[in-house]
């Protein structure tokens, strides 16, 4: 509850604040993140690694009419989610400082933001879950549009539009599911563990499946469906790509492996093929199209595109080393990602362009950022050693296992990340 709760009462505490108190405003956020990072920390260190259930739960009764119920947990999948969000969004309020328009609008909604996608984590009712997932994207949507570069207006709205529609679709899969789970039982509920019990005919489980997958994987984003990803990530502010890169796309991986492979494991199975050739294709895709870039965000947007494909292959793979690779994945692809994304903001705020033609020399000048750069590169790219190299591999060798064919393409598509990660360094 307080990991939850904490970033809106530092919210609500900036309220109270003068608008001309704007150091004081950017204290109040870093306390209210930094109290949560302690929290999930905590959290961490009292977590029973040896147990695989729901932990720390707490259960109150919320719209008793339609039996909706307050239900919150962590399991092996949020927990290192929930840490990764806390981290992320205490950096964020860092690389936030210089900010200097409607600072008291900004860090409320900044704290509004790591709120929702807190609550996505640890929320297991339907409704509330729901509920969680829209508060994440007005947020969102105002960072870019008020706060964003030059075409912040026009990615702005198509983030909204796509995360929106698709976030419909989802509410209409999970009231679907709501009431073909009441026509077997007669009773309502938007209880998790309950509907993971749901007895359902193998056709609507097909459709509700669906309607799942193509909500998550628009978030992910996955191709065909990505096309928001490169402008919301250009035209955000640097914290507003840091918590996009590094988690926002993340609640769409998380909600695949949750909802729909979790409720709906027979027909994700037999979805399983399609699911690999969207990994695959997202891998080669999104490598093919970082390496034509010139604009140093959008390079880094469209290979986490490629990344998250790594993601997908993993999942419908159906091998438990496969799923571990990708859940490793959405953690380790969180840190380099966002890194870059900062180093991206930096450079754009001294040099006032993302145009790699506009860095070449930058070594000589600033040699320390250079080897940060290169540091975080070599990471992204899955150097041996390094985080995404974990994720990847053990991804391939579950999905080498179910389908050989598609996994030789996703490695070329290892071979296309380390050529754009050396292009880009050579700029």
């Amino acid at each position: 509850n307080w990991i939850i709760w904490f970033p809106i009462i530092g919210m609500v505490a900036i309220a109270f604040i003068p608008r001309d108190k704007e150091d004081v405003i950017k204290i109040t956020a870093a306390v209210a993140t930094g109290l949560q990072l302690l929290l999930t920390l905590v959290l961490w260190q009292n977590y029973d690694a040896g147990d695989g259930g729901m932990q720390f739960m707490v259960r109150a009764e919320w719209i008793p009419s339609f039996n909706i119920t307050y239900i919150l947990g962590v399991d092996g999948l949020s927990l290192p989610m929930a840490i990764l969000t806390a981290l992320l969004c205490f950096i964020g309020v860092f690389v936030s400082w210089n900010i200097n328009k409607a600072v008291k609008g900004y860090f409320a909604l900044f704290l509004l933001l790591d709120t929702g996608i807190m609550g996505v984590f640890l929320s297991m009712d339907f409704f509330l879950f729901y509920i969680f997932w829209e508060v994440m994207l007005l947020p969102m949507y105002f960072l870019i549009a008020i706060w964003g570069h030059e075409n912040r207006a026009y990615a702005a709205t198509k983030f909204f539009l796509f995360t929106q529609i698709s976030g419909l679709l989802m509410l209409f899969a999970i009231l679907s599911l709501v009431y073909f789970n009441y026509q077997a039982t007669g009773v309502i509920t938007f209880d998790y563990f309950e509907l993971q019990n749901a007895s359902l005919d193998p056709d609507v489980a097909w459709w509700l499946m669906l309607g799942f997958f193509v909500a998550f994987i628009t978030k992910l984003p996955s191709v065909p469906v990505h096309t928001w990803l490169p402008d919301a990530h250009t035209q955000a502010p640097t914290a507003g790509s840091v918590i996009l890169a590094g988690i926002l796309l993340k609640t769409g991986g998380y909600g695949v492996i949750r909802f729909a492979v979790g409720l709906f494991p027979e027909a994700s199975q037999d979805f399983a093929t399609v699911g690999m050739l969207l990994g695959a294709l997202s891998i080669v895709y999104g490598g093919y199209m970082a390496y034509s870039q010139s604009d140093f965000k959008r390079l880094v947007a469209y290979s986490s595109v490629a990344h998250m494909g790594f993601l997908l292959l993993g999942v419908y793979a159906f091998y438990e080393i496969a799923m571990q690779g990708a859940v490793v994945t959405m953690i380790a692809h969180g840190l380099p990602a966002a890194a870059l994304f900062m180093m991206a903001g930096a450079l754009q705020q001294r040099l006032h362009s993302r145009e790699l033609s506009k860095m070449g020399g930058l070594w000589v000048l600033a040699p320390r950022m250079g080897a940060m750069i290169l540091f975080f590169v070599v990471a992204s790219v899955g150097m041996p050693g390094l985080c995404n190299f974990v994720g990847e591999i053990l991804a391939l060798l579950g999905a080498f296992q179910a389908h050989v064919p598609l996994t030789i393409v996703a490695t070329i598509g290892i071979v296309a990340a380390v050529v754009y990660g050396l292009s880009l360094m050579q700029r």
